[in-house]
């Protein structure tokens, strides 16, 4: 595999995000306000090559695919794979970038279990024990307690790295991609969500011509489901979806929106009824650069989600696939040390990934 590590700095709406990064209360385990998180400020992401391209002129591809992954992960170990058979197949770079507090933009503590089961061992000692909480999604779980509001704040920070990034594209100041380079987007999860906000959004007029393809991702908001050992426990995840239905801004304040089409992006995928109109406009002008796989037995982001979100484009967007051996949304092709022949978990991940390839070429 062909691999390079590129340093990011963040600057675009870097002073809005610190301060409002201020205000979030600090979770019990963690000492650090979120605005003093440096790993979330400058870090590294990797560009995964094609083995052969004809896309490069002068050194530089004239071509990038952005991948974008779940939430709470910690690395990107089993992307690499996805990423390689993507851009070996496309012939474009595939471009990993982390969300915010994510990977390598969050504390390494976070996802150590050493660091983190004393405090999972100390929650259960003294409520009733919550659904999923391991020490593989404490962190995530109570910080989005604390404050639910960093979930939507840390979707905003890396649409603003994102174009940031797309900026110094159009530049010419990237070193490895051109500044007429397309862009076009494999979305997984989560990051299908924050995909289809920037689509929405187009800021700059960035994604005006980008493909979408997203893989168990696209759902609306209230329909999907968080409660998971790898991603974080059920009170919490109620939580998140109590905030968003209920007290996030927009409800308080609507007329915030008219100047803010990213939040209006977002709201537009929170709940069936919100910006219905805008949203079905949204799809059917764009249905023809958008794809998307889902999964039968996907619980976190289940297919009827993702049909509402989509509304009536999901006939021509949307395919979903059962896959013949155990999975769920959070592994959707098991592990070698899991008892699925190894033959057939690779002839369903060559369905998938063909498709995507397929559809981003």
């Amino acid at each position: 595999m062909k691999l390079r590590n590129f340093t990011f700095e963040e600057i675009l709406g870097k002073r809005e995000i610190l301060s409002d990064m201020k205000k979030s209360k600090t979770p019990s385990f963690f000492n650090r306000t979120d605005d003093n998180i440096t790993e979330n400020l400058s870090f590294e992401y990797p560009i995964v090559e094609p083995e052969n391209s004809n896309k490069l002129v002068k050194g530089k591809y004239t071509s990038v695919i952005l991948l974008f992954h779940g939430l709470n992960e910690r690395s990107w170990d089993r992307y690499y794979s996805w990423a390689e058979y993507i851009a070996n197949n496309t012939q474009k770079p595939v471009l990993l970038f982390p969300m915010a507090f994510h990977i390598n933009r969050a504390p390494k503590e976070w996802s150590n279990p050493r660091a983190m089961q004393p405090y999972v061992i100390n929650e259960l000692g003294h409520v009733p024990q919550p659904s999923h909480l391991t020490f593989i999604n404490f962190a995530l779980s109570f910080r989005i307690k604390a404050d639910p509001y960093r979930f939507y704040l840390a979707g905003r920070e890396t649409i603003n790295n994102v174009c940031q990034l797309i900026g110094q594209i159009r530049k010419g100041k990237h070193p490895l991609i051109d500044s007429t380079a397309s862009v076009d987007i494999f979305a997984y999860s989560i990051g299908a969500l924050l995909s289809q906000v920037l689509l929405f959004a187009n800021p700059s007029n960035y994604f005006t011509r980008s493909k979408l393809f997203m893989f168990c991702g696209g759902s609306l908001f209230n329909q999907m489901d968080g409660d998971s050992k790898m991603i974080m426990d059920r009170d919490s995840f109620q939580a998140l979806l109590d905030y968003y239905k209920n007290s996030f801004p927009f409800f308080k304040n609507e007329s915030r929106l008219k100047g803010d089409i990213l939040e209006l992006g977002f709201v537009s995928h929170i709940d069936y009824s919100i910006n219905r109109a805008k949203r079905e406009y949204f799809y059917g002008e764009c249905g023809p650069r958008i794809k998307a796989i889902s999964l039968k037995k996907d619980r976190v982001i289940p297919t009827n989600g993702i049909k509402s979100a989509l509304g009536s484009e999901h006939s021509r967007c949307l395919e979903e696939l059962d896959f013949p051996f155990e999975y769920c949304h959070e592994s959707p092709f098991p592990a070698e040390s899991s008892k699925v022949d190894p033959n057939v978990r690779r002839y369903w991940f060559e369905k998938v990934f063909s498709k995507a390839s397929d559809f981003l070429s």
